[in-house]
C-alpha cells in the first residue's frame, strides 16, 4: 500500500497535471468505489463545471480539491490515476474517469478494485470520517515531541503497531516503520509504553527523516507503485531492513529476520535492535 511518500509524490504529480483543468463529465464504473455520497451518480452530477483548485494530502488520502468540493481519495494497495488524451484506449482497470473540457481525462485505474473516493463540500472532510480521526501530519508543527511521548506512553501495544495505527503520527505504513525502527535501534515488539526518552526522541527524529529522504526520492517502488507520470520511485535502493530478510544488515552484518507483529511481516536486525 503507498504511504505518505508515496502518495506525496503522486500529490505532486497530480497537481502539476490537473491544476486549474475544468470537469465536463464523471464516468464511474465501479460504483462501490464511491464511498460518499452513496449513489455514485450524485457524486458524478456534483462534479460537472467544478474547476481542480488544488491537490492536497492527508496522510496517505489524497485530496483533490475543486472549486466548491474535495473528493478523498485512498488509492490502496493498486489504485493509480493518470492524464490520458481522449484518443488513448482505456484499460479494463479503469473505474473512474474525469473528463475535462480541455479534451483531456483524468483516469483511476486500480486492479484489486479497493480504491475509495469521498466526496464532502470543502471544508467538511476534516470533520467526518476518514480524516477525522487521523493524527498528525509528520512534516507539521503539531507532530511535537511532547505530543508524541505522550501518545507513546498511553499504549502498551508494541511500538511497530502503534505506530501503524495513524492516531500517533499519519502517513507510515510497513515500509516506513520497520525503517524508522531500524534507525533508531528498537527492536518493533517493544511495548511503546517502556521506550526511553532517548530512544523516543531517537525515533521521532528517524521517522522524520526516513519519510523526507523517501519523499525526496519519489517513494519505493514495491512491487506496482508508480507515480501519475508512470515514474517509479527510488527509495527502495536505500532500505535498510523491508523486504531484505535473510540478507546482512547493512550495519553490523548480521542476518535480518522475519517476525509477525500485528499481523504484519516485520524485518528486523537481530543484533542492532535487540529486545530489552
Amino acid at each position: 500500500m503507498p504511504e505518505l511518500p508515496e502518495v506525496e509524490t503522486v500529490r505532486r504529480t497530480l497537481k502539476g497535471l490537473t491544476l486549474h483543468k475544468v470537469i465536463k463529465e464523471v464516468v464511474v464504473n465501479w460504483v462501490k468505489m464511491i464511498k460518499k455520497p452513496e449513489n455514485a451518480e450524485e457524486f458524478s452530477d456534483a462534479l460537472v463545471g467544478q474547476e481542480i483548485k488544488d491537490v492536497q494530502r492527508r496522510g496517505k488520502f489524497l485530496l483533490i480539491v475543486t472549486t466548491d468540493f474535495t473528493i478523498v481519495s485512498h488509492l490502496r494497495m493498486e489504485g493509480r490515476y493518470g492524464l490520458f488524451s481522449a484518443e488513448e484506449p482505456v484499460d479494463k482497470h479503469t473505474h473512474v474517469i474525469f473528463y475535462f473540457e480541455d479534451g483531456t481525462e483524468l483516469r483511476y485505474k486500480d486492479v484489486r478494485k479497493f480504491g475509495t473516493m469521498h466526496l464532502f463540500k470543502k471544508g467538511e472532510e476534516q470533520y467526518a470520517l476518514p480524516l477525522s480521526q487521523l493524527g498528525p501530519e509528520p512534516f507539521d508543527s503539531s507532530f511535537t515531541i511532547q505530543n508524541f511521548k505522550e501518545g507513546l506512553a498511553k499504549t502498551a501495544r508494541s511500538v511497530k503497531t502503534a505506530l501503524l495505527d495513524q492516531k500517533i503520527v499519519v502517513g507510515l505504513g510497513n515500509i516506513y516503520v520497520d525503517e524508522a525502527l531500524f534507525r533508531s535501534r528498537i527492536h518493533p515488539e517493544r511495548p511503546a509504553n517502556t521506550l526511553k526518552e532517548k530512544e523516543i526522541e531517537c525515533l521521532y527524529q528517524e521517522i522524520i527523516a526516513t519519510l523526507s529522504e523517501a519523499v525526496e526520492k519519489g517513494g519505493s517502488t514495491i512491487r506496482s507503485y508508480v507515480n501519475s507520470q508512470g515514474q517509479i520511485g527510488m527509495f527502495q535502493l536505500e532500505l535498510f531492513v523491508y523486504g531484505r530478510k535473510g540478507e546482512a544488515c547493512k550495519n553490523c552484518g548480521a542476518t535480518l529476520e522475519r517476525i509477525i507483529v500485528g499481523g504484519r511481516g516485520t524485518v528486523f536486525c537481530p543484533d542492532c535492535q535487540k529486545r530489552k
